[in-house]
């Protein structure tokens, strides 16, 4: 049995409109993609002419339109990931 400390929820609707639950941050976001962390882990959204509707980091929640083409998780602590400036003071 897996050991789960946060919750997340993802609903995906006819692959246009992507409800988000459990959203700690926003690392980046373009057209095309949108880089973000839930209480799981990291998660990468990809597709064409991305929009984010709704953000709200208080209550978690995050509303997402476009052509959206893949749903990408990745690490699920967001500790392990250095940071850019991280990365070049090591």
């Amino acid at each position: 049995m897996t050991d789960i400390s946060g919750r997340h929820d993802l609903i995906l609707e006819n692959r246009s409109r992507l409800e988000l639950t459990g959203i700690t941050d926003v690392d980046r976001f373009d057209e095309q993609e949108i880089a973000l962390f839930t209480q799981l882990g990291e998660l990468t959204i990809r597709g064409k002419g991305l929009h984010i509707n709704e953000m709200s980091v208080g209550s978690g929640k995050l509303s997402v339109e476009g052509d959206i083409t893949a749903l990408i998780y990745g690490e699920k602590d967001r500790k392990k990931k250095l940071s850019l400036l991280g990365k070049l003071v090591k």
